[in-house]
């Protein structure tokens, strides 16, 4: 018991000892540390730019469908059998060529018979008139002379019309299509034999919603791009708007003319349209990457001093890369373009100043603002 006794005896004095052995050494050594200098911010750094004034336009885009300016199936009225085609498929063929002849022998021979009719009784019609002045023949006998000349002259002009449809031709300048039927092959009045596109100049239907309605004129400029030729812009003219506004879509539909030389645009192609509703010529302009949202705020950091300034500003139109500036910010501010998720307003930085690669192997050297 006496052991156990002089052992807690002589811990408790070991640990009172340490205890204040540690305290005199914690004591002495804050006395004696100085107080070092206070560190400065590392500045940041970042990529920066300049505020750009360029030409800027509002567009609105649309989608459409190429039109045939003219187009027509060539059929014909009457039926027969066909003895000639007079174009070749793909062809190029002016108004008024002919398209197609059918046999028109039968009704030929009819004309002659008509005709002849037709002289036969005009040489009674001039006896009648000379008997009756004589007081030789009734006026009754006259009257009935110069009707059968009338229903003479009548069929020879029936048949006229009816020879003149054995024959067909065009009714514009256009492009034949592929034919469906071959020479001596007997056809149907409404037939199909091919197809006739006018298509020197395309007309372009497309809509576009009615809130720009009031933006749209005719004779408006529009810029057409098709699959078929990608980096190409073909150019069109608005020529008719239509009155009424769809009232599913609340689109309108508008119908341009777009030339076509070489005639390498097609109907049916599917189009994509430009419409430049206005233009802004000295607008100011920054890289999209630029912008810090915050909330529904915009805001861009600018390098004043070599510190990173946030300047709240107000945005107008886009284009791919770049952002109108309509308030904010004045030509030629510097701004930071990358690198500003990490800064805060006021922090210190430095931009990296690229050199060309073949004037030096080293990296990008960064380079403080002043």
């Amino acid at each position: 018991m006496k052991k156990l006794l002089i052992l807690l005896i002589a811990l408790g004095v070991l640990a009172a000892g340490g205890y204040y052995w540690n305290r005199a050494h914690t004591v002495t050594a804050t006395k004696t540390a100085k107080p070092g200098p206070a560190s400065t911010p590392r500045a940041l750094p970042v990529k920066a730019g300049k505020v750009a004034t360029g030409r800027i336009s509002e567009e609105v885009s649309a989608v459409g469908t190429l039109l045939a300016n003219e187009s027509v199936m060539i059929r014909p009225e009457v039926e027969g059998r066909i003895s000639a085609i007079h174009f070749a498929e793909g062809q190029l063929v002016r108004q008024g060529a002919k398209l197609v002849s059918l046999d028109s022998s039968e009704i030929e021979a009819q004309l002659q018979a008509v005709t002849a009719e037709l002289n036969l009784n005009r040489s009674r019609m001039r006896r009648a008139e000379e008997l009756q002045a004589k007081n030789f023949i009734s006026a009754e006998a006259l009257d009935v002379a110069r009707e059968n000349l009338n229903q003479s002259i009548a069929r020879q002009a029936e048949i006229r019309a009816k020879l003149d449809k054995m024959t067909i031709k065009a009714p514009f300048e256009g492009i034949a299509g592929l034919r469906q039927v071959s020479p001596g092959a007997y056809v149907k009045a409404g037939q199909d034999i091919a197809r006739l596109e006018g298509i020197g100049t395309l007309k372009l239907d497309f809509r576009v919603p009615e809130i720009y309605l009031g933006r749209i004129r005719v004779n408006q400029e529009a810029a057409v791009a098709v699959d078929a030729f990608p980096g190409e812009t073909f150019r069109g003219t608005i020529y008719a708007i239509e009155p009424a506004v769809d009232e599913q879509t609340r689109t309108v539909l508008l119908r341009a003319r777009v030339p076509n030389p070489g005639v390498r645009l097609k109907p049916g192609m599917f189009a994509r349209v430009t419409l430049v509703l206005d233009t802004r010529e000295r607008a100011l302009l920054v890289p999209e990457q630029a912008l810090v949202p915050r909330g529904q705020e915009r805001y861009v950091f600018r390098i004043v001093e070599g510190k990173a300034v946030l300047t709240r500003v107000e945005t107008g139109l886009r284009r791919p890369g770049e952002v109108e500036i309509v308030r904010g910010l004045s030509a030629g501010d510097a701004i930071v373009v990358d690198g500003q998720l990490r800064l805060q307003d006021g922090s210190p930085v430095s931009v990296f100043a690229e050199k060309p690669p073949a004037a030096t192997a080293e990296g990008p050297k960064a380079v403080e603002v002043k």
